[in-house]
């Protein structure tokens, strides 16, 4: 991995404009100085950016990337558990508010790490750079996380539930099943064969949640006025803390699906090999696609609380936003409004599998030893612009979701236990952002956060990672019959079999066999440069 220089200006990445590989790679050597290797594998900067589209995202196509992220499910389908969680409709609004607060602290912090090291990735290349020792092991229990854990389910499920709604069927059990499954599978064809399509589709439909979410809020307005049918819609604002929780269980768990639900700020972190001109567009599109989805979120729950009583919230499962606008459009537009909610749920799903492909490409780039072999993960095959290998180990965890576990269970579990391990990757990003001017003092830093905010963000990681354990006020959680702890349980448990993995592959299996691993770097036919190991006997 490269090092940019502390001469450089911020956003000074002359971009290429073109998609062929050979284009990518060819960056002036001028640019970037040949320090450390940040990459595990050894891949250069320019190595690391060979391959596929090449930087075909700008401003716009970024900040929607964001906004499309963020705006699916969460929104329209959570405030019910929300709600549910906490007891009021005061705290649950604090939550929100308490989200987007530590949205933005993840945000800077994700920038002063994306602009210091711009390149696919995310989380990975972060924790790469800041704990190199051992090698491989930060990389691979990442990993473990991004492909166990790194399926799209939950949109999925809500899409299939909400267009049976619209078509006035009765949600079985097996048919929402064969939905979901239509949806990831379309999904993973669109962006795999017609890469440019699947940006332009998920453009579109991410102007239009915004569309969506806006009306929403302006018929909130027109309902707090007084001028509908609504007898009462300001019943629940008076007395908004009544019956509030006093268990940290329940808040954290709440607080995981508020925070699910504005997941998405750092989406753009994770394919920067796609975008052009990656430091000033990041310095630009974090902000504003985290800004409008925060200001319609909040304004969002106020319409939803002044069309419905706490009570009918509640209940309303996963279809909270149907029932605003059955309250106050009537039946009709409540389907109606199902329809719009599955197509941004799908607008949900191809935007997260777009960038989750990208993860999944570069963590096969690495070396880490995956079945059918590495160069097979790490291509763009067959069109030679799209990981749809990536995508494809994308599709199986999220296929295994949805068949496997109950449909009334599945949707809150899935939330609680992606939500853990990733708050334990962000504690250990925090602590590197601490320790990294110690580390590595000359590195760049085009964007520097202010040092408040990641303390703020460190304290609402370690009380998220200890709350989960501790009682909630039902006995039982949000989850029943599971154990209300489950969910942390499981988060752990993938992290360790990432432990596990790696041990046996770097330490295990060549001390019992003999031999050690040799690196070498190969050229695909479509310019993708990828790590692979040779077992070399030690004599």
């Amino acid at each position: 991995m490269t090092i940019w220089l502390r001469s450089q200006k911020p956003g000074n990445v002359n971009d290429s404009h073109g998609s062929s590989s050979e284009h990518v790679g060819e960056k002036s050597i001028n640019q970037v100085s040949l320090a450390e290797d940040v990459s595990p594998g050894g891949l250069s900067f320019e190595e690391d950016t060979a391959g596929g589209l090449g930087r075909h995202l700008g401003v716009m196509s970024c900040t929607l990337l964001i906004a499309g992220r963020i705006i699916g499910t969460g929104i329209f389908s959570t405030p019910s558990s929300i709600l549910s969680g906490v007891g009021s409709v005061g705290a649950s609004l604090m939550l929100w508010v308490l989200g987007f607060v530590l949205s933005f602290c993840g945000l800077f912090i994700w920038l002063e790490f994306g602009t210091m090291y711009p390149r696919s990735g995310g989380e990975k290349v972060y924790l790469e750079a800041v704990y190199q020792k051992p090698k491989f092991h930060a990389t691979v229990i990442f990993a473990a996380n991004a492909i166990l854990l790194g399926f799209t389910a939950s949109g999925c499920i809500v899409f299939a539930s909400n267009i049976l709604v619209s078509a006035g069927k009765v949600a079985d059990v097996w048919t929402e099943r064969g939905i979901a499954l239509g949806v990831i599978f379309f999904v993973t064809i669109l962006h795999g064969l017609t890469p440019r399509t699947g940006v332009l589709v998920m453009n579109v439909l991410t102007i239009f949640k915004i569309a969506i979410l806006v009306f929403v809020v302006v018929s909130g307005w027109v309902v707090l006025s007084g001028k509908t049918h609504i007898t009462d819609p300001h019943v629940n604002f008076r007395n908004a803390f009544a019956g509030s929780s006093y268990s940290g269980n329940d808040y954290a768990t709440a607080t995981f699906k508020v925070l699910n639900a504005y997941s998405g700020w750092s989406n753009v972190n994770y394919v920067l090999n796609n975008v052009r001109n990656p430091v000033r567009t990041l310095k630009i599109a974090g902000p504003l696609g985290l800004g409008i989805c925060a200001a319609l979120y909040l304004l969002a729950n106020i319409a939803y609380f002044s069309a419905a009583s706490k009570a009918e919230i509640e209940a309303s499962g996963v279809t909270v936003a149907a029932l605003f606008f059955k309250n106050v459009f009537g039946s009709t537009a409540e389907r109606a409004l199902s329809a719009f909610v599955a197509l941004s749920a799908l607008g949900n799903v191809i935007t997260v599998t777009f960038a989750a492909s990208r993860v999944n490409q570069e963590l096969a780039k690495e070396g880490i030893p995956l079945p059918f072999g590495n160069k097979f993960w790490a291509s763009n095959w067959p069109t030679g612009k799209s990981p749809l290998p990536g995508l494809i180990m994308h599709l199986i965890p999220s296929v295994v979701v949805i068949l496997a576990p109950p449909m009334n269970v599945v949707y809150p579990f899935t939330l609680d236990v992606e939500g853990y391990p990733q708050q334990i990757i962000n504690f250990f990003i925090v602590i590197g952002l601490f320790w990294l001017p110690w580390k590595k003092p000359l590195v760049n830093r085009p964007f520097r956060v202010w040092w408040p905010l990641a303390v703020f963000y460190l304290a609402a990681s370690v009380f998220l990672l200890v709350a989960p354990f501790l009682p909630p006020a039902n006995g039982v959680g949000d989850t029943p019959p599971l154990p209300y702890y489950l969910y942390c349980l499981v988060g752990i448990g993938v992290m360790v079999v990432g432990v596990l993995y790696w041990a046996g592959w770097r330490i295990l299996l060549p001390k019992v066999f003999g031999y050690e691993l040799v690196p070498r770097k190969v050229a695909l036919k479509d310019g993708t440069v990828v790590t692979l190991f040779s077992r070399r006997k030690v004599q």
